[in-house]
């Protein structure tokens, strides 16, 4: 269960540069933050992308939405969207077959490599309205109750009190900390608040399976950066504020729209950038994380960005004070 306000979580705040640590709680971060600073949020919505079908056979399928391209040609005249999927059955999906939705969506496998199906859906109306009568929010799988059903509280937990575009799988959870009221507070300190759009994919959370770390490939996501928020980071770069990112999306999304002098420029395209133990970071400043799994892209950004033992050691101090990981866990904020 998530900490209740959402604010009321653990904060261990690590200073890069010595390794010190010290512990707060999430309410404190106006005091830990200067006037001054910028803090750039992720305002990405989880869709409700998670779909429960039967097979033209009958059986059980699970569709998971990775992405939702340009609506395209119609499926037996209809209209319809292709997109990216998973998809869970007792049998391997195959081409030309059929899956029926409740109400009016059906779906058709077009092809499928390396486990990721292309599906066509026909179906009447806005996409987005159709998956919000249908489908589920895709909370992740650790994430269980007794009574093995999720709640309308659970999908309302793992969005972000700014969420507001939609498009993610995913939660950037650094966000999910925050309250409107703590909001706020940070903005009478003084404190600058700036929004990108990340929409969290499917790729940032497998793990990196490569004995040469160098081999994995991020899959792309989605980004939209505007003309006042790259204003708002050139600013304060210029000012010598400091740019606070929430979250290892807005990290990531930051430093692949900079050049090398360290500045950012608008526009929508497709971030893929992978960063790892050596990268030379151009933008950010501080940043606010949650506890990563092992193994995983997250765990290597922020053990980029302080140092792998200082990381780890703030692990193991974070494991025996009883912090929470993963999702619905505490903070760090690394300084």
């Amino acid at each position: 269960m998530p900490t209740r306000p959402r604010d009321r979580s653990k904060l261990l705040v690590l200073e890069r540069q010595t390794g010190e640590t010290a512990h707060y709680h999430f309410f404190d971060l106006p005091d830990l933050l200067s006037s001054g600073d910028l803090l750039v949020i992720n305002n990405t919505e989880v869709i409700p992308a998670r779909l429960f079908g039967k097979k033209e056979t009958g059986g059980k399928a699970e569709v998971l939405i990775l992405d939702y391209p340009e609506a395209g040609d119609g499926i037996d005249g209809g209209e319809a969207m292709v997109c990216r999927c998973l998809v869970k059955s007792a049998k391997r999906p195959r081409p030309g077959m059929s899956i029926e939705f409740d109400g009016p969506l059906i779906g058709e496998v077009i092809e499928g490599k390396d486990g990721i199906y292309s599906i066509g859906f026909a179906f009447e109306g806005e996409f987005m309205d159709v998956l919000g009568r249908l489908g589920r929010i895709p909370l992740p799988p650790y994430i269980r109750r007794e009574s093995g059903i999720l709640s309308p509280e659970d999908a309302r937990d793992y969005q972000t009190v700014y969420a507001r575009q939609k498009g993610a799988i995913a939660a950037p959870t650094a966000g999910l900390h925050f309250t409107p009221t703590l909001l706020e507070r940070l903005k009478k300190r003084g404190i600058l608040i700036t929004e990108i759009t990340l929409h969290v994919g499917y790729g940032t959370f497998l793990p990196v399976r490569c004995v040469d770390i160098r081999e994995h490939r991020m899959h792309a996501e989605g980004y939209t950066v505007s003309d006042e928020t790259a204003a708002m980071v050139n600013s304060a770069r210029s000012k010598g504020s400091r740019i606070v990112a929430v979250g290892t999306t807005c990290v990531r999304t930051l430093e692949f729209i900079s050049d090398e002098k360290g500045r950012v420029t608008s526009g929508i395209g497709r971030c893929d950038l992978f960063i790892y133990p050596g990268y030379p970071f151009k933008i950010v400043d501080a940043m606010i994380t949650n506890f990563h799994l092992p193994q995983s892209t997250l765990l290597m950004l922020v053990s980029a960005f302080a140092g792998r033992k200082r990381i780890l050691d703030a692990y193991q101090e974070a494991i025996r004070l009883g912090y929470r990981f993963y999702s619905f866990g505490d903070a760090m904020l690394i300084l």
